[in-house]
């Protein structure tokens, strides 16, 4: 077995980034860049007011000067050349350009309109209240490298540079295969011995999680000739993820079949529990990857190893998860040679975080990750202890919006007394 650390490495290493594609901007939310974007605009474009009030000259304030004749009234998008001079004002609206003339923008506000005549009540610093030309974005800034994700904030900027499309990484396209005779689909009938196939429905929200696109293969039975043929249709995709069959059992077909259509085999068995017998391959520029059958450890193994080669071939930098330090609220049992993985609940303790397991820590105890907003990685040949001890949990889908921000109390959490 090797380490987690040699697995994640080997895996990264083996990723070669996806080839680019030009699609609208509006489909372009979570894609992620293939080359480095340079804006061909200035934002804003022009000087403008940043509130509803009157432009003035704002060393005529500073003078002390506090009555104006009002000569123009500007609304948003009207463009006004004709200069205000001194002792004018212009009416301006949010966004609307400022005429020449004049630098200082005071709110309504603060002001009184008598006819044509402007009497500032209450007088501002010079410059206020004016959105500068290029203030956001100049002509020639990097708005983003490669690699980068693209959020709703990302999507508006790249479209106040008139951005309609971009170029991203293609998205992956992952095959899904299930291996077991003993595996139905949800809705087909059970016979004793036999189970729901849950492992495909699973990752294939994991790949689509990871900005994907899943293609289920269906159920290889214990089969070698079934089992050559849907793996090979895998292998004509991006990635490859198979389920179960990858242990030492006299019908774990998938080594021998990965072996005969020429996977080149980089690792099998990693020292983590759940997910001991994992395996990784690669054919050509495919990845190839041997989850185990239980269903958490095929959770937990897409999550530490297939999730970031998605990321990565999609051009991402940011391929893992975010990681906290949390201490444990209950007694932290042993653990033997391996890493394990426990899935567990964080909780706001003031400052601090703790965690909390999410019941028994079996591998096919598919609810223990359906609860977890976590796993809390508790090292080889920990001896155990009692509650209070820290560890490090890296965080799952969802565990950064479950908790509202300022709910009804203050910004800033109390301190633990």
């Amino acid at each position: 077995m090797i380490s987690i650390h040699e697995a994640i490495d080997t895996v990264i290493g083996a990723v070669r980034p996806l080839p680019a594609e030009e699609i609208p901007l509006l489909a372009a939310l979570g894609r992620a860049t293939a080359a480095e974007i340079v804006s061909p605009d200035d934002v804003p474009s022009f000087d403008n007011s940043a509130m509803d009030g009157y432009a003035v000259r704002g060393a005529e304030l500073e003078a002390g000067r506090r009555e104006f004749r009002v000569v123009v009234d500007i609304p948003a998008g009207r463009w006004v050349g004709d200069q205000v001079g001194a002792g004018e004002a212009a009416k301006i609206m949010t966004g609307a350009p400022l005429p020449p003339g004049v630098d200082t923008v005071v709110q309504v506000e603060y002001t009184e309109q008598r006819g044509e005549t402007l009497v500032v009540r209450e007088p501002v610093q010079p410059g206020a209240n004016v959105r500068r030309a290029a203030e956001d974005v100049a002509v020639g800034d990097v708005l983003f490298p490669r690699g980068t994700r693209l959020g709703p904030a990302e999507i508006g900027l790249l479209a106040s540079v008139s951005c309609q499309e971009v170029a991203v990484a293609r998205r992956p396209r992952v095959a899904i295969l299930a291996t077991g005779s003993e595996l139905r689909l949800p809705g087909a009938p059970l016979a004793p011995g036999q189970i729901r196939n849950s492992n495909s429905f699973t990752a294939y929200g994991q790949v689509l999680a990871a900005g994907g696109e899943p293609v289920l293969l269906g159920i290889a039975r214990d089969d070698l000739d079934e089992t050559r043929r849907l793996l090979a249709d895998g292998l004509e995709h991006d990635v490859v993820i198979t389920s179960g069959g990858v242990s030492v059992g006299e019908f774990d077909f998938v080594k021998q079949v990965q072996d005969e259509l020429g996977v080149e085999r980089h690792f099998w068995g990693v020292a983590t529990k759940p997910g001991k017998p994992l395996a990784f391959g690669t054919r050509g520029d495919t990845l190839v990857f041997g989850v185990p059958g239980n269903p958490v450890a095929a959770m937990v193994s897409f999550e530490m190893y297939v999730r970031p080669a998605l990321l990565a071939l999609q051009g991402r930098s940011d391929l893992y998860r975010p990681y906290v330090f949390a201490a444990a609220e209950e007694p932290v049992q042993r653990s033997r040679g391996r890493t394990e993985a426990r899935r567990c609940r964080l909780l706001h303790r003031g400052r601090s975080l703790g965690f909390t397991t999410t019941g028994p820590q079996g591998s096919g105890i598919l609810r223990s990750m359906a609860l977890a907003d976590g796993l809390a990685f508790v090292p080889p040949e920990f001896p155990g202890a009692e509650a209070g001890a820290e560890f490090m949990v890296m965080m799952l889908e969802g565990s950064a919006t479950e908790r509202p921000p300022f709910p009804g109390g203050p910004v800033a959490p109390a301190v633990n007394s």
